[in-house]
């Protein structure tokens, strides 16, 4: 008898972990995952990935423009949740190099999203390095693969008009909102 107990419970926990794994959450980013995104997903394979879901791919017609083009990802309700950059443009079958998170609900373990502030990034993670560009600071987590940039209209004025100063973290304030969140799966 006990020992057709311990062969039920084993079952049960067998099941309920496998269960655990199936169930991926689908606005959770990890490294190398955005939702129910790989970055082994190729652009062919979207239509699966994203079946809920409404693509629209936006062809690069304007050579001074862009040279890439971008898909974007909308709930069927048309809430815009994510835009993807392929690695190679004229290949159904190149995977994603690029992802701006533009949905609030994806989120890290430790909460970061879209809509979080500078502290969120620093007290969670640590910055690789900061880039000063003309209009923007762009904070990169190289643990995450993800960079964010800050309008540098939230910085001093010692910083909104120049690029030639460098930009530390104690130079940006904690309430600082994040313009954008990119995940980068170049390097991969």
């Amino acid at each position: 008898m006990i020992k057709r107990i311990f062969q039920v419970l084993f079952a049960l926990i067998f099941v309920f972990s496998c269960q655990k794994e199936q169930r991926q959450d689908p606005f959770e980013i990890t490294k190398n995952r955005v939702g129910l995104l790989t970055n082994e997903v190729k652009i062919n394979q979207l239509d699966s990935v994203f079946a809920q879901d409404s693509i629209v791919k936006i062809a690069a017609n304007d050579k001074y423009l862009s040279n890439v083009n971008e898909i974007e990802i909308f709930e069927k309700g048309g809430a815009r949740l994510l835009v993807l950059e392929s690695s190679n443009e004229d290949s159904s079958t190149s995977t994603i190099q690029n992802i701006q998170i533009i949905d609030p609900r994806y989120k890290t373990e430790s909460g970061l999203s879209s809509n979080s502030l500078f502290k969120d990034i620093k007290d969670h993670y640590k910055i690789s390095k900061i880039n000063n560009t003309l209009s923007t600071a762009v904070i990169f987590v190289d643990s995450i693969q993800a960079y964010f940039t800050i309008d540098k209209k939230e910085l001093s004025k010692d910083f909104q008009f120049t690029t030639d100063k460098e930009i530390k973290t104690e130079d940006i304030p904690d309430s600082a909102r994040i313009k954008n969140f990119w995940i980068s799966w170049s390097s991969n």
